[in-house]
Formats: structure tokens, sequence, C-alpha cells
């Protein structure tokens, strides 16, 4: 019996051990991981006189993010630096003694957007305003690796690099020749003839209002690039059109020979010319500093700053609330109760809302639309558009007191829509599947996505898009100083590049995150130091962890497409008709 309860002890400790042990190497597995992510957050800058180096192969994002996915027993870290951050740390290197110039590798451009590129850009000019050099190197040359580049003292190319420079394309795909092989109906009820959203399922090709806002918006969005690169360099616009036009850039020599790029090498010649202007005996001997890296040592917050500047990051498609499934984006309900906190804290004394949003849900945006207003009844509020601020991006921040714009943003598509899908007719032709409803009432299984509306349903749906399109243009005409007609007038859903939004009166001044935060700054400070602090905040790495061993997001995706489809197919959505990617 003795030797029993021995057993019976000596299992139960060494279970109990085994616990503990095990326990603690999890927590210290998750510690570890996060040291890791976080390693260098405050490593100090090499003494001595230093090159700031961009090669943009680190995403800029609107918010610095740290992330990590797990393969096995191994984590994988991935991060990125925010717009503001690298924007503010070539600001802090202009007047930094010790860093000497800027060298930057474009060559990882290619996917950047245009309007980071463009506050970026920007940056750099403003860099060598204050009397330093900015020099580029670049193996292959594209739209916007170029329009990087140029803004250099000196473009440096591969001696025999690539010019893929063509100029600027977005292509349209259309879907309703394949819908209609399906069996399935699309039915579109929209407000304005611009408001091309849902025109890709329900016809072949562009309509003539779309295909002239859409270039409109092509040729916009050309002519600032070329109109930048043309300021930084000894041609002009009309010339560089028309190389691009008869393909005269085929090849390294003729770049250099039309003053494109100032000097061809290959990568030794490229270090021995950085070794000779930094009086360095091996590249190895130059201090040269990511630009991550030394915005991480160099853009802090004051010490002793209690006020604070509050920058609202509205980045992703509008809805009214996440679901387990559909995790991101600007929540509505969650950007209200966010946005009422910001007004309850005597701290905060201006907010920026920096928009990159295509629009969404019409329901989503009025929520925030309605907490904002609140809030600017008693602090200042500065919109500031990156990319889009487009439909629904332009709802939530078309009544702030200011707004700054890239040349190349996107935005207005004031106008609204509803697309409702019938598959009814495509489960019965196609796998024999027939969908027999039992109604309580008349119309009960209006919005099943079976069958397509009747025509009652129809002027309901209409009715509802009217009413949505009257209270936008409303609301813009109160932020915008307008008249409704005048809005109406822009309105339509016609999207608009961030330029000729300074003309049409949609926004105020041209300028990036880090123009509308000094603006807000210069309202408010009064000769105080503030805090910039960030909303949503970010997750670290731990919380980031710890979400993806609790197994939240474990809905498939089969589920959450349909999902979305179901939400997008009934409600009133303010959204452009598609995301433009430029080529």
């Amino acid at each position: 019996m003795k030797t029993f309860w021995k057993i019976v002890f000596g299992s139960t400790l060494g279970c109990i051990l085994a616990s503990v042990v095990g326990f603690l190497l999890f927590f210290s597995l998750i510690g570890a991981i996060a040291g890791m992510a976080g390693a260098g957050k405050n490593a100090p800058l090499p003494s001595g006189e230093k090159v700031l180096r961009l090669d943009f192969s680190k995403p800029v994002t609107e918010q610095g993010t740290e992330g990590f996915t797990m393969v096995g027993m191994n984590p994988a870290f991935g991060s990125s630096i925010s717009l503001y951050s690298m924007v503010k740390a070539i600001e802090a290197a202009a007047e930094d003694p010790q860093v000497k110039f800027i060298y930057m590798n474009t060559d990882n451009c290619a996917e950047m957007s245009l309007a980071s590129l463009e506050e970026i850009r920007t940056a750099l000019a403003r860099f060598r305003d204050s009397g330093k050099a900015v020099i580029s190197y670049c193996n292959t040359l594209t739209n916007q690796s170029y329009y990087m580049a140029s803004v250099a003292d000196k473009v440096m190319f591969n001696g025999y690099g690539d010019a893929m420079m063509f100029g600027m394309s977005s292509g349209i795909i259309f879907f309703k020749d394949a819908l209609d092989k399906l069996g399935i109906d699309m039915q579109l009820i929209r407000h304005g003839k611009y408001k091309a959203a849902g025109e890709q399922f329900t016809k072949n090709e562009l309509t003539p209002e779309n295909r002239e806002q859409n270039q409109v918006l092509i040729d916009g969005i050309w002519n600032a690039i070329v109109s930048d690169i043309a300021a930084s360099r000894d041609f002009t616009a009309e010339e560089f059109n028309s190389w691009l036009d008869n393909l005269d850039l085929t090849n390294a020599s003729v770049l250099l020979e039309k003053g494109i790029v100032d000097e061809l090498c290959y990568r030794t010649d490229l270090e021995d010319y950085l070794c000779g202007i930094c009086d360095a005996k091996k590249i190895e001997n130059i201090n040269f500093v990511d630009v991550a890296e030394y915005a991480k040592a160099k853009v802090k917050q004051p010490l002793r700053a209690k006020d604070k500047i509050a920058v609202v990051y509205a980045d992703g498609e509008i809805v009214v609330e996440n679901s387990p499934y559909a995790q991101g984006g600007i929540a509505g309900a969650e950007y209200a109760a966010m946005l009422s906190e910001i007004r309850r804290d005597s701290t905060i004394k201006a907010v920026v809302l920096r928009v990159n949003s295509p629009g969404g849900s019409a329901q989503g945006a009025e929520m925030i639309n309605h907490e904002l207003g609140l809030l600017k009844a008693v602090k200042p509020v500065i919109a500031s558009y990156g990319d889009y601020a487009a439909s629904g991006g332009y709802w939530i921040s078309a009544r702030a007191d200011r707004v700054f714009v890239d040349n190349t943003t996107i935005t207005g598509s004031i106008g609204v829509f509803s697309m409702i899908p019938a598959f009814g007719n495509a489960l019965k032709k196609k796998i024999g599947v027939n969908i027999a409803p039992v109604n309580s009432n008349r119309h009960s299984d209006a919005l099943s996505m079976m069958r397509p509306l009747d025509d009652d349903e129809i002027k309901f749906m209409e009715a509802n898009v009217e009413k949505v399109y009257s209270d936008f243009t409303s609301l813009v005409a109160e932020g915008r100083n307008m008249t409704v007609e005048q809005v109406d007038e822009i309105g339509q859903g016609r999207v608009w590049t961030g330029s000729d939004a300074l003309k049409n009166g949609l926004a105020d001044e041209r300028g990036g995150l880090f123009d509308a935060i000094r603006y807000a700054e210069s309202l408010v400070s009064d000769g105080k130091d503030f805090k910039i602090v960030e909303y949503p905040v970010t997750e670290t790495t731990y919380e980031k962890l710890m979400k993806s061993l609790s197994g939240v997001s474990a809905l498939s995706p089969v589920e959450a497409a349909y999902s979305k489809i179901r939400e997008d197919s009934y409600v009133t959505l303010a959204r452009l008709p598609w995301i433009y990617e430029f080529r």
C-alpha cells in the first residue's frame, strides 16, 4: 500500500512540475518573441558623421506595425514604418549636423502608393532645401521609382539597367458576360451619373461618363507626377511625355543622354563614389543609418508635455461594426466610441483625422460623421487625405475645419448605390437546385438573393438611395460652405484628384499628414510642446500572439466571403467603384 501511494504521489508531483516548467517555458517564449520584436527600439545611433539610408525595403504604412507568424515553433517577424515617422525622420535629419546626406535606392518603390511617395518626396525636397544633398541609385526605373529618384541632386543608374516607364494605366474588368453565362442577375440602384460602382457587373464596357471621369483622373494624377519630375530635372513635361510616347527610352545610355539620369555606374562604382564623398577607404567604414532605425532614435515625444494632439487613422473600408471574421477597417460603432472618448479627454487639444478609405457602408460613415460633429464643436478637427478619401471616406471628413490633400489623392465620389445579386436562376440552371420560398408577407424574401427585385421593391430601394444621397450632399454643403446645388454639380459620384479637389472646393490645402499635424499645432500650441497620440491604439507583438493562440478568427474563408456578399448586397453603400492600381 505504501508503494502505491508513493507512486501516486510521485506521479502527481511529476505532473505538477512538468506543468510549471511548461508554463514557464511558454511564457519565456512569449517574452522572447516580444523582446525580439522590440529589439533595437532604443538602440543608440553610431557616433560621428553618418549617412541616412532609404531603401524602401520595409513597408511604409499609415501606422507603424510589428507583426509575426509562427512556422512550427519558429517565430518570423515583419514590421513596417509609419509614413509620419519616415517624414518626421527626414525632417529631423535636415537639422541634424551629424547627417551628411541621404542615400536612397528606389528599386523597391514600384509597389508603394502614389500618395505615400508624394509625401516622402516632398519631405526629401525640403531636406534638399536645407542645403544637404540627396543621392539616388536604381537598377530598374519604373514610374514610381523614377518619381522618387528624380528629386535627388544626383540620380545614378545601373549601366545596364532597364527603363520601364510608359505612362500611367489602370485597367477595369467587366463581369457581365460571365455572370450572364452563370445565370446570375445583378440589379444596380444608384444616384449619380458618374457613380460607376457596380457597373462592372451590369455592363460590358465603360459608359461615356465613366470613361470621361477615369480619363480626367488618370491625366490629372500623371500630370502631377510629371510636373514634379520636370521641376527637379532639366527637361520639360512635354519632352518627357514625348519620349514615352515615342518609346525613345530604350537603354541606359539614352537615359543619360536625355538627362533623365546623371551617371551610369555599377554597384562597385557606386560604392567608390560614396567612399569618395565620405572620405572613407571602404564602404564598411561609412556610418549608414536606416531611416527606420533613425526614426526610432530621433522621433520622440516631448518628455514634459501634458497636452496632446490625437491622430485618428481611418484606414480601410467602412463597416457598421466588426465581426469575428471581418476584423480591421473602419467600424462605425467602434470609431464613434473612440471619438467620444477623445472628445471627453481634456488633455487632447486638437484632432487630425487621417483618411485612407475608398468608403463603404453609409450607415457606418454617418455614425462617424455624427460623432465628429460633436467633437468639432469643442476641438479643432483637421483632415488629412492619403491615397483615398472618397465616397464614405469623404463623408466622414467633409465637415473638418481644414482639409489637406496630396495631388495624387483620389477623393470626391459623392454618390451612393445598392447592388443586389440574384442567384436563384443560376442554382436552378447550373446545378439543379430550386428554392421555394414560404413568406409571411408579400416581400418577405426580397433580400434573399434568390430572385430579382420586383418593381415595388426597386422603388423602395431607390427611395432609400435618394434619401442617403440627399443627406450626403447636405452634410458636404454644410462642411464646405457650399450650396447643395454646388455640391451636386461636382458630386453625382464623380471622382477627383487631390489637385482638382483644391480647385473645386472639396479640399483646402496641398500637404500630407506632417503638414496637417503642424497646422493643428499652430492652432492650439501657444508656444507649448505637444505629444502625438495615435488612435486606434496598435496591438503589441505580445497581444497579437495571444490573440492568434486564442483562435478568435477560426471561421472559414468561404463563410467569411459569403457573409461579406450578403452584407454588401442590401445595404446602401457610399464607396468607390473599385480600387485603382496604377502602373
